[in-house]
Protein backbone atom coordinates (compact mmCIF):
# COMPACT_ATOMS: atom_id res chain seq x y z
CA UNK A 1 0.00 0.00 0.00
CA UNK A 2 1.27 3.49 -1.09
CA UNK A 3 2.06 5.34 2.28
CA UNK A 4 0.15 8.96 2.90
CA UNK A 5 1.71 12.09 0.83
CA UNK A 6 2.68 14.74 3.53
CA UNK A 7 5.77 16.21 1.51
CA UNK A 8 5.62 17.85 -1.94
CA UNK A 9 8.04 18.93 -4.00
CA UNK A 10 7.08 21.35 -6.76
CA UNK A 11 9.82 21.99 -9.67
CA UNK A 12 9.40 25.16 -11.48
CA UNK A 13 11.59 26.70 -14.19
CA UNK A 14 10.56 30.46 -14.64
CA UNK A 15 8.77 32.62 -11.86
CA UNK A 16 6.64 31.29 -10.11
CA UNK A 17 4.23 34.99 -10.23
CA UNK A 18 3.16 32.86 -13.85
CA UNK A 19 0.84 30.93 -11.82
CA UNK A 20 -1.08 33.34 -9.65
CA UNK A 21 -3.10 33.02 -7.77
CA UNK A 22 -3.94 29.02 -8.26
CA UNK A 23 -0.64 27.92 -6.84
CA UNK A 24 -1.00 29.92 -3.83
CA UNK A 25 -4.30 28.68 -3.11
CA UNK A 26 -3.03 25.61 -3.54
CA UNK A 27 -0.25 25.08 -1.84
CA UNK A 28 -2.78 26.85 1.17
CA UNK A 29 -4.87 24.04 0.33
CA UNK A 30 -2.05 21.02 1.28
CA UNK A 31 -1.66 23.13 4.30
CA UNK A 32 -4.86 22.62 5.41
CA UNK A 33 -4.58 18.59 4.81
CA UNK A 34 -1.43 18.84 6.77
CA UNK A 35 0.92 18.45 3.59
CA UNK A 36 3.73 20.58 3.60
CA UNK A 37 5.17 21.89 0.08
CA UNK A 38 8.34 22.78 -0.97
CA UNK A 39 9.23 25.27 -4.26
CA UNK A 40 12.38 23.91 -6.06
CA UNK A 41 12.92 26.82 -8.49
CA UNK A 42 15.69 27.86 -10.88
CA UNK A 43 14.65 31.28 -12.01
CA UNK A 44 13.02 34.01 -10.44
CA UNK A 45 12.06 35.19 -7.01
CA UNK A 46 9.83 34.06 -4.23
CA UNK A 47 8.65 35.02 -1.16
CA UNK A 48 5.55 33.59 1.67
CA UNK A 49 3.01 35.75 -1.15
CA UNK A 50 4.72 33.88 -3.93
CA UNK A 51 4.82 30.42 -2.52
CA UNK A 52 3.36 30.04 0.91
CA UNK A 53 5.62 26.98 1.72
CA UNK A 54 9.50 26.18 1.89
CA UNK A 55 11.14 27.42 -0.94
CA UNK A 56 14.93 26.74 -2.27
CA UNK A 57 16.38 28.44 -5.37
CA UNK A 58 18.30 25.85 -7.39
CA UNK A 59 21.07 27.18 -10.27
CA UNK A 60 19.66 27.86 -13.56
CA UNK A 61 22.33 25.01 -14.69
CA UNK A 62 21.36 22.45 -12.18
CA UNK A 63 21.49 18.46 -13.79
CA UNK A 64 18.47 16.05 -13.60
CA UNK A 65 20.15 14.00 -10.89
CA UNK A 66 20.79 17.19 -8.61
CA UNK A 67 17.30 18.51 -9.05
CA UNK A 68 16.55 14.45 -7.97
CA UNK A 69 18.86 14.43 -5.28
CA UNK A 70 18.05 17.84 -3.66
CA UNK A 71 14.18 16.38 -3.75
CA UNK A 72 15.27 13.62 -1.91
CA UNK A 73 17.35 15.18 0.66
CA UNK A 74 14.34 17.25 1.53
CA UNK A 75 12.07 13.99 1.98
CA UNK A 76 9.60 14.48 -0.51
CA UNK A 77 7.02 11.75 -0.75
CA UNK A 78 6.00 12.87 -4.12
CA UNK A 79 6.75 15.53 -6.70
CA UNK A 80 4.64 17.53 -9.41
CA UNK A 81 6.67 19.16 -12.46
CA UNK A 82 5.30 22.75 -12.95
CA UNK A 83 8.13 23.89 -15.56
CA UNK A 84 8.29 25.44 -18.73
CA UNK A 85 9.20 25.94 -21.82
CA UNK A 86 9.89 22.28 -22.99
CA UNK A 87 13.58 22.44 -22.41
CA UNK A 88 12.68 22.23 -18.85
CA UNK A 89 9.67 20.20 -18.78
CA UNK A 90 12.38 17.77 -20.29
CA UNK A 91 14.75 18.45 -17.03
CA UNK A 92 11.88 17.78 -15.38
CA UNK A 93 10.68 14.08 -17.57
CA UNK A 94 14.55 13.01 -16.81
CA UNK A 95 13.92 13.97 -13.15
CA UNK A 96 10.70 11.86 -12.94
CA UNK A 97 12.76 9.18 -14.26
CA UNK A 98 15.54 9.37 -11.29
CA UNK A 99 12.99 9.95 -8.61
CA UNK A 100 10.57 7.32 -9.34
CA UNK A 101 13.63 4.96 -9.35
CA UNK A 102 13.79 6.59 -5.81
CA UNK A 103 10.45 5.93 -5.19
CA UNK A 104 9.17 9.10 -5.31
CA UNK A 105 6.23 8.84 -7.90
CA UNK A 106 6.56 12.43 -9.91
CA UNK A 107 3.35 13.92 -11.61
CA UNK A 108 5.23 14.24 -15.39
CA UNK A 109 4.70 12.63 -18.50
CA UNK A 110 6.61 9.89 -19.43
CA UNK A 111 10.55 10.64 -20.90
CA UNK A 112 9.81 9.13 -24.37
CA UNK A 113 6.48 10.92 -24.83
CA UNK A 114 7.87 13.77 -23.41
CA UNK A 115 10.98 13.89 -25.90
CA UNK A 116 8.30 13.24 -28.95
CA UNK A 117 6.47 16.16 -28.05
CA UNK A 118 9.08 18.40 -27.35
CA UNK A 119 10.22 17.86 -31.58
CA UNK A 120 7.57 19.69 -33.86
CA UNK A 121 8.15 16.78 -36.15
CA UNK A 122 7.62 13.99 -34.08
CA UNK A 123 4.79 15.88 -33.04
CA UNK A 124 3.61 16.26 -36.26
CA UNK A 125 3.73 12.45 -37.25
CA UNK A 126 1.73 11.36 -34.20
CA UNK A 127 -0.94 14.15 -34.99
CA UNK A 128 -1.18 12.35 -38.48
CA UNK A 129 -1.75 9.36 -36.98
CA UNK A 130 -4.11 10.21 -34.34
CA UNK A 131 -6.31 11.73 -37.53
CA UNK A 132 -5.91 15.06 -36.37
CA UNK A 133 -5.68 18.36 -38.89
CA UNK A 134 -2.14 19.53 -38.56
CA UNK A 135 -0.24 22.04 -41.18
CA UNK A 136 1.90 19.96 -43.93
CA UNK A 137 5.28 20.32 -43.92
CA UNK A 138 9.08 18.81 -44.52
CA UNK A 139 11.72 18.49 -41.88
CA UNK A 140 14.65 20.82 -42.58
CA UNK A 141 17.80 18.90 -41.32
CA UNK A 142 20.54 21.13 -40.01
CA UNK A 143 23.74 18.97 -40.41
CA UNK A 144 22.47 17.97 -43.65
CA UNK A 145 22.29 21.70 -44.66
CA UNK A 146 25.35 23.00 -43.14
CA UNK A 147 27.15 19.64 -45.00
CA UNK A 148 27.95 17.39 -41.72
CA UNK A 149 28.25 13.88 -41.96
CA UNK A 150 26.81 12.02 -45.04
CA UNK A 151 26.95 14.17 -47.97
CA UNK A 152 23.48 14.54 -49.71
CA UNK A 153 23.93 16.97 -52.69
CA UNK A 154 20.24 17.00 -53.43
CA UNK A 155 19.27 17.84 -50.08
CA UNK A 156 18.33 21.64 -50.87
CA UNK A 157 16.88 20.74 -53.72
CA UNK A 158 14.38 18.15 -51.75
CA UNK A 159 13.17 20.79 -49.76
CA UNK A 160 12.99 23.71 -52.45
CA UNK A 161 10.28 20.15 -54.05
CA UNK A 162 8.57 19.66 -50.81
CA UNK A 163 8.08 23.20 -50.36
CA UNK A 164 6.41 23.87 -54.18
CA UNK A 165 4.28 21.26 -53.53
CA UNK A 166 3.08 22.22 -50.40
CA UNK A 167 2.56 25.75 -51.67
CA UNK A 168 3.61 29.66 -50.15
CA UNK A 169 3.67 31.19 -48.04
CA UNK A 170 5.75 29.17 -45.59
CA UNK A 171 7.15 29.16 -41.78
CA UNK A 172 9.94 28.10 -40.52
CA UNK A 173 9.90 27.13 -37.13
CA UNK A 174 12.88 25.43 -34.85
CA UNK A 175 12.47 22.06 -34.08
CA UNK A 176 12.63 22.35 -30.33
CA UNK A 177 11.46 25.79 -29.49
CA UNK A 178 8.58 26.09 -27.80
CA UNK A 179 7.93 29.85 -27.23
CA UNK A 180 7.27 31.43 -30.56
CA UNK A 181 11.05 32.46 -30.82
CA UNK A 182 12.87 31.92 -33.93
CA UNK A 183 9.96 31.44 -36.37
CA UNK A 184 10.83 32.66 -40.22
CA UNK A 185 8.26 33.48 -43.01
CA UNK A 186 9.10 32.05 -46.05
CA UNK A 187 6.81 34.32 -48.67
CA UNK A 188 8.24 32.56 -51.76
CA UNK A 189 10.11 30.72 -53.43
CA UNK A 190 12.88 33.60 -53.41
CA UNK A 191 12.76 33.63 -49.54
CA UNK A 192 13.14 29.71 -49.01
CA UNK A 193 16.44 30.16 -51.73
CA UNK A 194 17.47 33.06 -49.38
CA UNK A 195 17.05 30.49 -46.14
CA UNK A 196 18.68 27.71 -48.07
CA UNK A 197 22.08 29.78 -48.38
CA UNK A 198 22.09 30.85 -44.90
CA UNK A 199 20.07 28.14 -43.18
CA UNK A 200 19.22 28.25 -38.86
CA UNK A 201 21.96 26.52 -36.95
CA UNK A 202 19.41 24.35 -35.33
CA UNK A 203 16.81 21.67 -37.47
CA UNK A 204 13.50 23.09 -38.08
CA UNK A 205 9.71 22.24 -39.74
CA UNK A 206 8.60 24.20 -42.88
CA UNK A 207 5.34 23.68 -42.38
CA UNK A 208 1.86 26.04 -44.58
CA UNK A 209 1.17 29.11 -42.91
CA UNK A 210 -2.69 28.55 -41.99
CA UNK A 211 -4.69 31.46 -41.47
CA UNK A 212 -7.29 32.02 -38.60
CA UNK A 213 -7.86 32.54 -34.64
CA UNK A 214 -5.00 31.16 -32.54
CA UNK A 215 -6.23 29.31 -29.71
CA UNK A 216 -4.81 26.94 -26.90
CA UNK A 217 -6.26 23.99 -24.57
CA UNK A 218 -4.85 22.58 -21.26
CA UNK A 219 -5.65 18.54 -21.47
CA UNK A 220 -5.06 17.39 -17.32
CA UNK A 221 -4.85 14.10 -15.96
CA UNK A 222 -3.43 10.51 -16.07
CA UNK A 223 -4.35 7.69 -18.17
CA UNK A 224 -8.12 6.58 -18.35
CA UNK A 225 -9.18 10.48 -16.58
CA UNK A 226 -8.48 13.64 -18.27
CA UNK A 227 -10.66 16.47 -18.12
CA UNK A 228 -10.59 19.10 -21.09
CA UNK A 229 -10.48 22.77 -20.30
CA UNK A 230 -12.18 25.56 -22.08
CA UNK A 231 -10.30 26.81 -25.59
CA UNK A 232 -8.77 29.97 -24.78
CA UNK A 233 -8.71 32.46 -28.15
CA UNK A 234 -5.12 34.40 -27.66
CA UNK A 235 -4.36 36.05 -31.65
CA UNK A 236 -4.23 35.78 -35.12
CA UNK A 237 -2.06 33.71 -37.04
CA UNK A 238 -1.32 35.09 -40.56
CA UNK A 239 2.10 35.00 -42.54
CA UNK A 240 4.03 36.20 -40.15
CA UNK A 241 4.84 35.32 -36.40
CA UNK A 242 3.50 37.36 -33.61
CA UNK A 243 4.89 37.55 -30.16
CA UNK A 244 2.69 35.00 -27.74
CA UNK A 245 1.40 37.76 -25.77
CA UNK A 246 0.97 40.81 -28.08
CA UNK A 247 -2.89 40.35 -28.65
CA UNK A 248 -5.78 40.46 -26.18
CA UNK A 249 -6.17 36.84 -24.84
CA UNK A 250 -9.56 35.60 -23.81
CA UNK A 251 -12.00 32.45 -23.11
CA UNK A 252 -15.72 32.62 -23.17
CA UNK A 253 -18.95 31.69 -25.39
CA UNK A 254 -18.21 30.56 -28.82
CA UNK A 255 -20.79 27.91 -30.09
CA UNK A 256 -19.82 27.23 -33.05
CA UNK A 257 -16.10 26.64 -32.65
CA UNK A 258 -17.08 25.04 -29.19
CA UNK A 259 -19.27 22.53 -31.16
CA UNK A 260 -16.44 22.13 -33.67
CA UNK A 261 -14.20 21.35 -30.95
CA UNK A 262 -15.59 18.21 -29.46
CA UNK A 263 -14.46 15.96 -31.77
CA UNK A 264 -11.08 17.35 -31.73
CA UNK A 265 -11.18 16.67 -28.12
CA UNK A 266 -12.13 13.72 -28.05
CA UNK A 267 -8.95 12.45 -30.22
CA UNK A 268 -6.72 14.55 -28.27
CA UNK A 269 -7.60 12.53 -25.14
CA UNK A 270 -7.42 9.45 -27.31
CA UNK A 271 -3.95 10.55 -27.88
CA UNK A 272 -2.81 11.59 -24.34
CA UNK A 273 -3.90 8.00 -23.55
CA UNK A 274 -1.80 6.25 -25.59
CA UNK A 275 1.23 8.49 -24.69
CA UNK A 276 0.66 7.75 -21.32
CA UNK A 277 0.12 11.78 -20.24
CA UNK A 278 0.48 12.20 -16.44
CA UNK A 279 0.15 16.22 -15.34
CA UNK A 280 -0.78 18.85 -17.83
CA UNK A 281 -0.35 19.21 -21.52
CA UNK A 282 -0.82 22.17 -23.64
CA UNK A 283 -2.44 22.38 -26.99
CA UNK A 284 -2.19 24.71 -29.36
CA UNK A 285 -4.07 25.19 -32.46
CA UNK A 286 -5.39 27.45 -35.44
CA UNK A 287 -9.39 27.63 -36.07
CA UNK A 288 -9.77 28.60 -39.48
CA UNK A 289 -13.53 28.81 -39.13
CA UNK A 290 -14.60 25.20 -39.99
CA UNK A 291 -11.88 23.32 -38.31
CA UNK A 292 -8.95 22.64 -35.61
CA UNK A 293 -5.52 22.73 -37.12
CA UNK A 294 -2.95 21.29 -33.96
CA UNK A 295 0.15 23.07 -34.12
CA UNK A 296 1.80 21.44 -31.07
CA UNK A 297 1.24 19.50 -28.50
CA UNK A 298 3.29 21.09 -25.31
CA UNK A 299 4.15 18.77 -22.69
CA UNK A 300 3.74 20.84 -19.56
CA UNK A 301 1.20 23.28 -18.18
CA UNK A 302 0.78 26.27 -21.23
CA UNK A 303 1.06 29.99 -21.24
CA UNK A 304 -2.44 30.17 -21.24
CA UNK A 305 -3.52 27.98 -18.26
CA UNK A 306 -4.35 30.78 -15.31
CA UNK A 307 -6.89 32.04 -18.06
CA UNK A 308 -8.47 28.70 -18.47
CA UNK A 309 -8.09 28.10 -14.77
CA UNK A 310 -10.40 31.31 -14.55
CA UNK A 311 -13.07 30.88 -16.78
CA UNK A 312 -13.44 27.62 -15.56
CA UNK A 313 -13.79 27.81 -12.14
CA UNK A 314 -10.88 25.06 -11.47
CA UNK A 315 -7.09 24.88 -10.86
CA UNK A 316 -5.09 22.71 -12.62
CA UNK A 317 -2.47 22.65 -9.81
CA UNK A 318 -4.97 21.64 -7.42
CA UNK A 319 -5.66 18.66 -10.00
CA UNK A 320 -2.01 18.18 -10.40
CA UNK A 321 -1.10 17.96 -6.29
CA UNK A 322 -4.32 15.36 -6.07
CA UNK A 323 -2.40 13.08 -8.27
CA UNK A 324 0.41 12.98 -6.45
CA UNK A 325 -1.23 12.14 -3.41
CA UNK A 326 -3.50 9.69 -4.91
CA UNK A 327 -6.22 11.24 -4.42
CA UNK A 328 -7.61 12.78 -8.31
CA UNK A 329 -11.06 12.37 -9.37
CA UNK A 330 -11.72 14.39 -12.23
CA UNK A 331 -15.34 15.74 -13.07
CA UNK A 332 -16.04 17.30 -16.15
CA UNK A 333 -15.19 21.05 -16.34
CA UNK A 334 -17.19 23.66 -17.89
CA UNK A 335 -16.59 27.50 -19.07
CA UNK A 336 -18.24 29.28 -16.28
CA UNK A 337 -18.05 33.13 -17.56
CA UNK A 338 -15.47 34.66 -19.57
CA UNK A 339 -12.24 35.72 -18.74
CA UNK A 340 -9.65 38.03 -20.56
CA UNK A 341 -5.96 38.45 -20.61
CA UNK A 342 -3.75 40.96 -21.69
CA UNK A 343 -0.94 42.49 -21.70
CA UNK A 344 -0.33 45.97 -20.09
CA UNK A 345 2.99 47.45 -20.94
CA UNK A 346 3.85 49.72 -18.08
CA UNK A 347 3.46 48.48 -14.62
CA UNK A 348 0.48 48.46 -13.23
CA UNK A 349 -0.54 51.52 -11.18
CA UNK A 350 -1.70 51.06 -7.51
CA UNK A 351 -4.62 52.89 -7.60
CA UNK A 352 -5.98 51.50 -11.62
CA UNK A 353 -5.34 47.96 -9.72
CA UNK A 354 -7.57 49.56 -6.64
CA UNK A 355 -10.16 50.07 -9.47
CA UNK A 356 -10.33 47.00 -11.15
CA UNK A 357 -10.17 45.32 -7.87
CA UNK A 358 -13.53 47.05 -6.95
CA UNK A 359 -15.52 47.11 -10.16
CA UNK A 360 -14.35 43.82 -11.99
CA UNK A 361 -13.11 40.21 -10.50
CA UNK A 362 -9.41 40.63 -10.96
CA UNK A 363 -7.73 37.36 -11.23
CA UNK A 364 -4.19 38.09 -11.04
CA UNK A 365 -1.94 41.34 -12.39
CA UNK A 366 1.58 40.44 -12.15
CA UNK A 367 4.56 41.09 -13.87
CA UNK A 368 5.49 38.45 -17.21
CA UNK A 369 9.69 38.00 -17.24
CA UNK A 370 10.21 35.85 -20.16
CA UNK A 371 14.40 35.19 -20.29
CA UNK A 372 14.99 37.64 -17.57
CA UNK A 373 13.38 40.46 -20.03
CA UNK A 374 10.72 42.35 -18.65
CA UNK A 375 7.78 43.02 -20.79
CA UNK A 376 5.03 45.11 -18.68
CA UNK A 377 2.17 43.31 -16.58
CA UNK A 378 -0.55 40.59 -17.29
CA UNK A 379 -3.51 41.42 -16.57
CA UNK A 380 -6.85 38.52 -15.41
CA UNK A 381 -10.18 39.43 -14.94
CA UNK A 382 -13.60 37.38 -15.15
CA UNK A 383 -17.03 38.52 -15.29
CA UNK A 384 -20.41 36.55 -16.03
CA UNK A 385 -21.78 36.22 -19.24
CA UNK A 386 -25.05 38.70 -19.44
CA UNK A 387 -22.17 41.56 -17.88
CA UNK A 388 -20.61 42.11 -21.07
CA UNK A 389 -21.65 46.06 -21.91
CA UNK A 390 -21.31 47.00 -18.32
CA UNK A 391 -17.70 45.83 -18.37
CA UNK A 392 -16.81 47.77 -21.21
CA UNK A 393 -18.72 50.70 -19.27
CA UNK A 394 -15.87 49.48 -16.24
CA UNK A 395 -13.27 49.94 -18.60
CA UNK A 396 -14.26 52.98 -20.63
CA UNK A 397 -14.48 55.17 -17.70
CA UNK A 398 -11.21 53.53 -16.07
CA UNK A 399 -9.46 54.71 -19.50
CA UNK A 400 -10.77 57.99 -19.11
CA UNK A 401 -9.50 58.76 -15.66
CA UNK A 402 -6.39 57.18 -16.04
CA UNK A 403 -5.53 56.52 -19.20
CA UNK A 404 -5.41 52.55 -18.51
CA UNK A 405 -6.30 50.26 -20.12
CA UNK A 406 -4.44 51.64 -23.33
CA UNK A 407 -6.67 52.65 -25.95
CA UNK A 408 -5.81 49.25 -28.33
CA UNK A 409 -6.61 47.11 -25.89
CA UNK A 410 -9.95 48.71 -25.02
CA UNK A 411 -11.32 49.08 -28.43
CA UNK A 412 -10.23 44.79 -28.69
CA UNK A 413 -12.35 44.59 -25.59
CA UNK A 414 -15.19 46.19 -26.93
CA UNK A 415 -15.42 44.52 -30.32
CA UNK A 416 -15.35 41.29 -28.60
CA UNK A 417 -18.08 42.02 -26.32
CA UNK A 418 -19.82 44.19 -28.21
CA UNK A 419 -19.74 43.26 -31.53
Amino acid sequence: MRKPVQKIAFLRSVDIRRADPYIQRCVRDLARLGIESCLFHTHGTADDGDFPGTRRRLDAAVTPAEVAREVAQWGADAAVSISLPCENALRDATVKELLDARGIPTVMTPLPSTLALCDKWETKQLLVRAGLDTPRGVKADADLLAGRGVPVPAYADALRASAAGIGYPLLSKPLWDSTSMGIRALPDAAALDAYLADPPGVSAVIEECVAGALCSVDIVGEPGAYRVLPVCWTGTAGSEPVFTFADLRWCGPRPRADADFEPVAAKLVALCEDLGVRGSVNVDMIYTGSRYVVLEINPRIGGATTLSCAASGTNTFDALADMARGAYTPAPVRRTGWAIEFLSPERLPKAVRAELTARLNLVTAHELVIDEVRHGDIVVFTFAEGDERQTVKHLEELHRTTGWPRQEILDKTRALLTP
